[in-house]
Formats: structure tokens, sequence, C-alpha cells
């Protein structure tokens, strides 16, 4: 079932790249940010309420928020430079370097996370760079 969530999300993504690039025309790249991170928040609690899994916030331990805080302010970052990005440059050139995020993950995941490194993995990670590369140059 991961599978469908990831395929869905790259789906979803896409979309989002391709309808910022539009978006941002003519107005702050940072106010562009700032709607978007609105309608995701809407969004978000939305789901929350709906599911009525609201009520398990109690259960949210200070680890896990410090991390959930600080992978927020790392997605604001992220959104920040990415809609700036999409501003000036061509969408085509900016999306698959913003997705080059695949790799520099892969790589933390073996140094943070402590994940096993496989041929695969190694084999995968080095394809998408290339295809990086290829992309942008």
């Amino acid at each position: 079932m991961w599978v469908i969530y990831a395929l869905l999300s790259a789906l979803f993504a896409s979309l989002t790249s391709i309808l910022a690039k539009i978006g941002v025309e003519n107005i702050n790249s940072n106010l562009a940010t700032a709607i978007r991170t609105v309608i995701v928040l809407i969004m978000s609690w939305a789901i929350v309420l709906i599911t009525v899994k609201h009520n398990e916030i109690v259960n949210v331990g200070h680890k896990n928020l410090l991390f959930l805080i600080l992978s927020g302010i790392t997605t604001g970052l992220s959104w920040l430079c990415y809609y700036k990005a999409l501003q000036i440059g061509e969408a085509s050139k900016v999306i698959p370097v913003d997705k080059f995020s695949v790799v520099i993950g892969i790589i933390l995941a073996f140094i943070i996370l402590k994940e096993t490194v496989t041929i695969k993995t190694i084999i995968g990670g080095t394809l998408i760079t290339i295809g990086v590369f290829v992309l942008i140059f």
C-alpha cells in the first residue's frame, strides 16, 4: 500500500510544481509560499478533525514534537527556496534539482538513521544523480 501512496505523492508533487510555477508569476515568491502554507495548514487540520484524530495530540511526546518542529522549519525553508527557484528558473530544470533531495535523503538515511547501504540503493542514487545533471546541463 505504501507504493500507491508514494506514487500519489509523486503525482501531486509534480502537479504542485507546475501549478506553483504558474502561481508565482508576478508575485513575491515568499508571499506565494505563505499562501500555499495556509492552504496546507487548513487541509491538514481538516483531515485530522474529519478523521477524529485531534484527541491524539496529548500522546505526542517531547522528542516527537521537537523533531516535527525541526521538520516544519526545514520544510518551510525548502518551500521558500523552491518557490524562489521556480520564480526565476525554468520548471523543467528546477524540479529535477529539487528532486535531488531523494539522493541527499538516502545519504542522510544511511548516516543518521543507520539504514543499511545496499548495492541497489547505491546504483539507484547514482542514476538519479546522473539524471539530474543531464537535465540541468
